[in-house]
């Protein structure tokens, strides 16, 4: 099967569009605190849809895991882990910095590392499972197109970051107060490095597990379906490193009872959730603390929507698993620039978060000179994706 650059770029558009609407769901979730209704979600993203959608689409699944070294198993999953660990301390970086520029500053971290470390640490060790050197790709013309795509995407997040940062600035000291509180731009930007590069490692778990992607191609995979199978292994990383800390919160917030109880607490009566992926779970939850002395609430208030809380996290974390399904899918038409993938990807979500933020009025009151700062970085984002479709594009045409 040829790659389609193009394809490639729509498949991690779509990818993009999952991950930045999968948190609309939870907002249907009700009495429930962080920690249960991630956990619920984190099932379906991380083991119930990779496995269903791997064992439906690819052939021999469980065979050709089990045909792979344990050392290939090994880093597929450890560098899902550490992931995972990235993930988690993302909510740290908005605790400090505030939404806008927490996730600008985080997200650009990995979409830089996520795309050229692989090449780089190709060149310099040939043992890493990389398709070229960053030299080999810098050597052509179709590299350099796709070198300067990752440098415009680049350009494009820290656009988006400067109009957040803009915005929040803008804003009343009594409304700043309350998302950057412990505003620290020093923790801050030390905390989001840490969390942008071990994010970034979900693209080396990708890497390491190419002996999976082939294994299952040999056992009569179609190409487009090839990175499935990996996903089963990096997830399962992410999985773990998730599923140890929701259970610490739970043990620690008291709040394991829920997912079973058909009411809450008093001190969990009023929870309703964020929306947030992380909220502030790397920050021990502060804000979904139980006060010292909680006001007296009518039973009937302290009903939970149980199946709904259950088919709304389920909603959400099918949602989010599809962006890393629409991704291997966009990774295989993207032929030897691959490694341009996690670029495009990391453009496309913050293309459709703001998307969601302008449904949702974010940046309502926010002045002419941040909507033109945060549409110019839209602009430049949606820019980025052509340069590079079009540097991988070229790489497939004969000479």
């Amino acid at each position: 099967m040829t790659p389609n650059p193009f394809l490639g770029v729509f498949f991690h558009w779509l990818g993009g569009l999952a991950s930045g609407s999968f948190y609309v769901p939870y907002k249907g979730v009700k009495k429930w605190s962080w920690e249960t209704y991630w956990l619920v979600g984190g099932f379906f993203s991380w083991i119930i849809c990779p496995w269903l959608l791997a064992l439906l689409l690819t052939k021999g699944l469980v065979g050709v895991l089990l045909a792979q070294t344990a050392n290939t198993l090994w880093w597929t999953y450890f560098f899902g882990a550490l992931w995972g660990m990235g993930g988690l301390t993302f909510g740290l970086t908005m605790r400090y910095l505030g939404m806008s520029l927490g996730m600008g500053v985080a997200l650009g971290y990995c979409a830089a590392l996520g795309t050229l470390l692989p090449p780089i640490f190709k060149t310099f060790l040939p043992s890493v499972p990389a398709p070229e050197t960053i030299v080999q790709i810098a050597s052509t013309l179709p590299g350099q197109i796709t070198l300067a795509g990752v440098g415009v995407c680049l350009l494009g997040i820290f656009i988006a970051a400067l109009a957040g940062l803009t915005k929040e600035r803008e804003m009343p000291e009594a409304e700043k107060k309350k998302t950057i509180a412990e505003f620290d731009f020093t923790k801050g930007i030390l905390i989001a490095t840490f969390s942008g590069v071990m994010s970034a490692c979900f693209s080396f778990g990708l890497t390491a597990g190419e002996p999976i992607g082939v294994a299952s191609a040999a056992a009569g995979t179609s190409t487009l379906w090839t990175g499935l199978p990996k996903l089963v292994v990096v997830l399962f990383g992410g999985f773990t490193t998730n599923f140890i800390w929701c259970v610490y919160l739970n043990i620690k917030n008291g709040s394991a009872y829920q997912y079973l109880s058909p009411t809450a607490r008093p001190e969990h009566a009023g929870l309703t959730a964020t929306g947030g992926e992380h909220a502030d779970a790397a920050s021990d939850l502060v804000s979904e603390a139980a006060p010292e002395h909680p006001a007296r609430v009518d039973p009937g208030d302290l009903r939970v929507p149980r199946l709904g809380n259950y088919f709304f996290s389920a909603l959400a974390g099918a949602t989010w698993y599809f962006q890393f399904f629409f991704y291997t899918m966009g990774e295989t038409q993207m032929g030897k620039f691959g490694f341009a993938s996690w670029t495009l990807h990391m453009a496309s979500i913050i293309i459709f978060s703001t998307m969601w933020g302008w449904i949702f009025l974010e940046w309502k009151g926010a002045s002419k000179k941040a909507h033109l700062l945060i549409a110019g970085g839209i602009g430049t984002l949606i820019l980025s994706t052509i340069v590079i479709g079009f540097g991988t594009y070229l790489k497939t045409v004969p000479r």
